[in-house]
C-alpha cells in the first residue's frame, strides 16, 4: 500500500474511535496521542483497528514506533510491503 492509502486507512480507523480527530492536521513528527487527544484506550483501539483492517500483527513492544504520524505510517508501510 502507498503512504496515502495507509493514511486513509488510519484516518478511517480513527474516525470510528474519535470522530473529531483529524489526522490531516497532525504534523509528521508530532505525537498522535497529544495532537488528537487520544487516551491509552483510544490508542489501543487504534492499534486493534489497524490490525483488523490491514491483517498485521503489532506487538506491544512496537507501540512506541507508532506514536508519531511519520512513525506510524513508516511502520505500517514496512509491515504491508509498501
Amino acid at each position: 500500500m502507498t503512504r496515502d492509502e495507509l493514511e486513509r486507512v488510519v484516518a478511517g480507523v480513527l474516525a470510528g474511535i474519535a470522530p473529531e480527530a483529524d489526522l490531516a492536521t497532525v504534523k509528521g513528527s508530532e505525537d498522535l496521542r497529544d495532537a488528537l487527544d487520544l487516551d491509552s484506550m483510544d490508542f489501543l483501539n487504534l492499534v486493534i483497528g489497524l490490525h483488523e483492517k490491514l491483517g498485521i500483527d503489532i506487538p506491544e513492544a512496537d507501540y512506541p514506533k507508532l506514536f508519531s504520524k511519520d512513525g506510524l505510517l513508516t511502520y505500517l508501510a514496512a509491515k504491508t510491503g509498501g
